[in-house]
C-alpha cells in the first residue's frame, strides 16, 4: 500500500464514558490477518452496555477502546500467510477487538479501517449489500458456538449438501438475530428444527427452515414443544432470550435424546438459572468469540458460509434496518436498539 490511509474511530474513552469520534492509527495486518475498509456495521446490545455492565461482562477491557463486532466492507490489505483474499474483495467479518485474548482497539468494528482475523472473514456475493451483510457476524458466531462447539451441543457441522439426520434441534427465540442464524445453520447440518416466536413471526421462521413453530408466550409452550418434537430424538436445545432457559430445560428433560442445552444468557445468569432446573439436564453458556480458537470458526467462515451465501442456501438475516450513516450515528442507533427490536437488525452505513 503506497500511502497510509487516514483512519477515524468511534472511541469509548472510559467505562461509562461518552462515545467520541476521533483519529485512530491505521494498523497494518499481521500474519493471517486482513484489513477491511468499513462500509457498514451492525449494532449489538453488548456495544452499548453501561459502565457497570462492562465491568461485569468485559472486566479485562482496556480504555480508550474501539468496540463493535459486526463489519462488512472491502479488503484493502492482506497479511502474510493468507491466500483466500485479494484487494477489493467484498467481505463480512467478525471483529474481535473485545475478546480477552485480543483486547485491541485496532480490531474493533467501529472505525474506518479494521484488522480482522482472516479465518473469521467471508466473501459476500455482489448482490448482497454491505448493510445486509453486516447483520451476520456476531449473531452467526454466537449461534455456531452454541450449536457446534464440543462444549456446546456438539452438532455435526453444516455443509452445502447436508444429510437428513432424523433428529430435532429446539431453538427458543427463533426470531432473534441469533435464532435466525441458528435455524439456518441447523437445517444446513441436516437436522429438523422446532422453534418459538411470536405468532407474527411464524411465517418468517418457516421461511428460514423451521419445521414447527410454537408461540413463545403460550402458557402451554412447554407441552406444545414436546408435542412438536414428538417421538423423535432431540439432538440438543438452544435457549435465547429472557425467560427461555428454564422452559427449555423442562422440555429437554421430558423428551427422548440429548439433554444438552446451550444458553445465550450472560454467564452468571446461566449458572444461576441452571441450578433451578432439572438436575439431569446439562447447561453450557455461549461466548460468541470462542470459535476463533477452534475448528468451528474456519468451518463456518471459510468452509461453509461463502458458498452457502453464493448459492442462496444461507441468507443474511434478520432484515437490516439502516438507522444512520457515519460513525457519529452509532450512539443514537445504540439508544434505539436498547428500546428493543424484533425480527430485524439495526445497521449503520459507514
Amino acid at each position: 500500500m503506497p500511502t497510509t490511509p487516514e483512519n477515524f474511530a468511534l472511541w469509548l474513552p472510559k467505562r461509562g464514558g461518552t462515545f467520541e469520534v476521533g483519529p485512530a492509527p491505521y494498523t497494518r495486518p499481521g500474519a493471517s490477518e486482513v484489513v477491511v475498509r468499513t462500509r457498514a456495521v451492525g449494532l449489538n446490545l453488548v456495544d452499548g452496555i453501561p459502565g457497570i455492565a462492562y465491568r461485569l461482562i468485559l472486566p479485562w477491557l482496556t480504555f480508550p477502546a474501539v468496540i463493535g463486532g459486526d463489519i462488512a466492507g472491502e479488503i484493502v490489505e492482506v497479511g502474510s500467510g493468507t491466500d483466500r483474499f485479494k484487494l477489493g474483495d467484498r467481505v463480512l467479518g467478525h471483529a474481535l477487538g473485545l475478546e480477552r485474548s485480543i483486547n485491541r482497539s485496532a480490531m474493533g468494528a467501529f472505525q474506518h479501517y479494521v484488522v480482522l482475523l482472516a479465518h473469521m472473514v467471508s466473501p459476500i456475493p455482489n448482490d448482497l449489500s454491505f448493510e445486509q451483510a453486516a447483520v451476520l457476524p456476531l449473531q452467526l458466531s454466537t449461534a455456531a458456538t452454541g450449536l457446534f462447539q464440543k462444549d456446546g451441543l456438539a452438532l455435526v457441522l453444516p455443509t452445502a449438501n447436508p444429510t437428513e439426520r432424523g433428529e430435532t434441534v429446539l431453538i427458543w427465540g427463533g426470531s432473534t438475530g441469533v435464532g435466525s442464524n441458528a435455524i439456518q445453520l441447523v437445517r444446513n447440518a441436516g437436522y429438523r428444527v422446532v422453534a418459538t416466536a411470536s405468532p407474527r413471526n411464524f411465517d418468517y421462521l418457516r421461511a428460514l427452515g423451521a419445521d414447527a413453530v410454537v408461540d413463545r408466550n403460550s402458557r402451554a409452550a412447554v407441552d406444545e414443544l414436546i408435542a412438536a418434537i414428538g417421538s423423535g430424538t432431540l439432538a440438543g436445545s438452544l435457549a435465547i432470550g429472557k425467560g427461555s432457559l428454564l422452559k427449555v430445560m423442562r422440555v429437554a428433560a421430558r423428551v427422548h435424546g440429548s439433554r444438552r442445552v446451550s444458553s445465550a444468557a450472560p454467564g452468571f445468569v446461566t449458572r444461576i438459572l441452571a441450578l433451578r432446573g432439572p438436575r439431569r439436564v446439562h447447561v453450557s453458556g455461549i461466548w460468541g468469540g470462542n470459535l476463533k480458537d477452534n475448528k468451528v470458526g474456519s468451518a463456518i467462515y471459510a468452509d461453509f458460509l461463502p458458498a452457502a451465501l453464493a448459492a442462496g442456501a444461507f441468507r443474511a438475516e434478520p432484515p437490516a434496518e439502516v438507522v444512520g450513516t457515519g460513525l457519529d450515528a452509532i450512539p443514537a442507533g445504540l439508544q434505539q436498539l436498547r428500546k428493543g427490536v424484533s425480527a430485524k437488525k439495526l445497521v449503520i452505513a459507514v
